[in-house]
């Protein structure tokens, strides 16, 4: 996704200075300057794209670059303030071929600088937290979501019998098999016995069935 460019900071009145060479490490001063004559007065607008920042110079009536200062951290070279005044410093104007220069820029009020020093610092703050965030999330690797996704169902056989032949007793299955015809069978466990006295028994002689429990010996089939 492309970044927008957003507007931090717009200030209408900066003044621009040329500056001598700096000749020693202490820094800058404005008191080299000639502050009763600036080079240019124009608008300064602070823009930040993604994590980029840069301050723009423009004409104050047609919005026309004069000159642009990327800014890769504050404090730093970009942007540096002067040792002896709080309303000026030394900024680095870039072109778009990459050629450097150093000049002086400062406001007629203390307040602007100081809101230019706090958009510069809040900026740079909000970068090196999304810098860390970012870093956290790549060190965490893939979230490992165990729960379901939308729509996502579970399928669980569970085998609480089937209805049928496979769920008949042994002896009725077999029995079942050899065409016969089962009925439940009585209470008490009625067997029919195959003793002598059933076995010479006439046709008008009707067998007696016997409800005792029949013995381990016994050959019975349950009616």
């Amino acid at each position: 996704m492309e970044d927008y460019e957003s507007v931090l900071l717009v200030k209408n009145e900066v003044f621009i200075y040329k500056i001598p060479p700096l000749t020693t490490n202490k820094g800058y001063k404005a008191s080299d300057w000639k502050l009763d004559q600036p080079e240019w007065t124009g608008r300064l607008k602070l823009t930040a794209k993604g994590l980029d920042c840069v301050l723009k110079l423009e004409d104050k009536n047609t919005g026309e670059l004069f000159a642009k200062c990327p800014v890769d951290k504050y404090p730093g070279v970009a942007v540096e303030a002067v040792t002896d005044s709080s309303r000026y410093f030394v900024i680095r104007l870039q072109d778009d071929d990459g050629r450097n220069a150093f000049i002086g820029m400062g406001f007629a009020d203390r307040s602007d600088s100081f809101d230019l020093n706090v958009a510069l610092q809040d900026h740079f703050k909000w970068v090196e937290k999304s810098q860390d965030t970012s870093m956290t999330e790549e060190n965490k690797g893939p979230s490992q979501f165990l729960g379901f996704k939308d729509g996502e169902t579970i399928k669980i056989n569970v085998n609480i019998g089937k209805k049928g032949g496979s769920s008949r007793p042994r002896t009725e299955r077999s029995a079942a098999s050899s065409g016969g015809i089962l009925l439940p069978p009585p209470p008490g466990g009625v067997k029919l016995t195959t003793n002598t006295a059933s076995a010479r028994a006439t046709p008008s002689q009707p067998v007696q069935a016997k409800s005792a429990a029949p013995s381990a010996g016994d050959n019975w089939i349950q009616f």
